[in-house]
């Protein structure tokens, strides 16, 4: 192991040995190297004469670069746009993304996290999250109505098994007591489990009440309380996006970070819906724990294996992407803008309520709780959801998900407020089209 990670280790272990003990193999193996990188940024600081460490090619001193990209890239440099951002990510962009964490989560007061991490959009943020915490065989709970690309990332790429609980409840509250039994059933043959939580949620665009986040943080302290090492990851890709009033508006990261030794929890966020960057490809990984003493040491080491890992993976984000979202979040105008498309998507939600309220559909579908997010389900009751799909698609024109045998995902969010009632009655005469036939 090279001495790097063997000391990086030493220091995870000093200040939790748990957190050491949730490393996946790839993790403890895992370091930020010296090297070039470490000359490079010593040259940068002081070879004020020539520096003739980087990796990138200088024109005058300046960022060697063709005009017709430039003219396309307004207000920001060369020297912004087209070079190597540091694996780690623009500091002053994870200064400020941390500064939201706080500003959007109160129940962060007075807890110290880590400095995020940038990664190329949220996706690369959950598979580098499985490099660094995950081993072939480790079990991830999660709910059956789950994102497909976690399949991908965890069971395919990484060889995790998944153990799915029931989502909702019969009174079609979030299945919390299903949670809790699939981790206490888990725990009994595993040391460590993942926990996956995904709010608002993909596909249903659920989001879980304070009383419902309680319980499931309280669920997630006494499983470790137990012994059980708890990997609590919260994907909160559609954050902020909560359109009623009894939804939890903050992450549950705020809620069980630094809670218990046996507890890490781990924040996977982004750009992409929170500023309507999906292209961008702009996510984040923080870190919470509980430590002994003062947590810089902890949260350092795991920055550095965490970076290392992005370094060996994709070398770093796109730096004119971070540049353009570190200047968003600096202009006075971004607040204002995202309460505007806020505004409109939670107006379509809200319309899909009111037109899913008529009886008419009643016969032919029940619809899954949602309060958030882009997404909503539905529940058929007489046909397959893959016939209908690829029926709506080639007689009407009308593109959905089909999931499973009896799901259907209609997504709001790129939708027009006007097309809701329409969409809606649409799907209903193709049931009605295939009953017939």
């Amino acid at each position: 192991m090279n001495p790097i990670a063997v000391e990086l280790n030493r220091t995870i272990h000093q200040k939790n040995d748990q957190i050491e003990a949730m490393l996946s193999l790839l993790g403890r193996q895992l370091f930020f190297p010296k090297g070039i990188l470490s000359q490079s940024a010593e040259a940068k600081e002081k070879a004020h004469r020539i520096n003739a460490t980087i990796g990138i090619a200088k024109e005058a001193g300046h960022t060697m670069c063709f005009g017709s990209i430039m003219n396309h890239v307004q207000g920001i440099r060369a020297s912004q746009a087209l070079t190597y951002a540091p694996s780690f990510g623009l500091p002053a962009l994870r200064q400020g993304w941390r500064e939201e964490l706080y500003a959007k989560n109160p129940s962060l007061a007075g807890k110290q996290i880590s400095l995020p991490l940038v990664t190329s959009g949220i996706t690369h943020a959950i598979s580098i999250f499985a490099d660094v915490w995950v081993d072939p065989g480790d079990v991830v709970v999660l709910p059956d109505m789950f994102w497909g690309n976690y399949n991908m990332i965890f069971s395919v790429r990484k060889g995790a098994r998944l153990s799915h609980y029931a989502t909702f409840n019969a009174d079609g509250g979030y299945n919390v007591q299903g949670l809790a039994q699939t981790i206490a059933e888990e725990a009994e043959k595993n040391n460590k489990i993942v926990v996956l939580l995904n709010f608002p949620h993909n596909p249903t665009g659920y989001t879980v009440s304070k009383e419902e986040a309680d319980a499931i943080a309280r669920v997630l302290i006494q499983a470790a309380e137990k012994g059980t090492h708890v990997l609590a990851v919260l994907d909160d890709a559609y954050f902020g996006l909560f359109y009623e009033q009894q939804t939890l508006k903050e992450s549950l990261f705020a809620m069980i970070c630094g809670r218990h030794p046996n507890l890490l929890a781990v924040k996977l966020d982004g750009a992409t819906k929170e500023y309507f960057v999906w292209g961008l490809r702009l996510g984040f990984i923080t870190y919470g724990a509980h430590c002994t003493g003062d947590p810089v040491p902890l949260y350092d080491a795991l920055e550095k294996k965490t970076a290392g890992c992005v370094r060996g993976n994709i070398s770093n984000a796109s730096h004119l992407g971070q540049s353009i979202l570190l200047q968003v979040m600096q202009d006075p105008r971004h607040e204002t803008e995202k309460k505007e498309k806020f505004e409109i998507l939670k107006a379509r939600a809200l319309k899909v309520k009111q037109v899913l309220a008529d009886a008419k559909y009643e016969p032919a579908w029940d619809v899954y709780p949602f309060n958030s997010g882009y997404f909503m389900c539905l529940k058929l009751k007489t046909v397959e959801a893959e016939p209908l799909r690829v029926h709506l698609l080639n007689t009407y024109g009308v593109g959905l998900i089909s999931l499973g045998k009896h799901d259907l995902r209609a997504a709001f969010s790129c939708i027009d407020e006007s097309q809701v009632q329409e969409l809606f009655d649409t799907i209903l005469k193709g049931i009605q089209d295939m009953q017939a036939a």
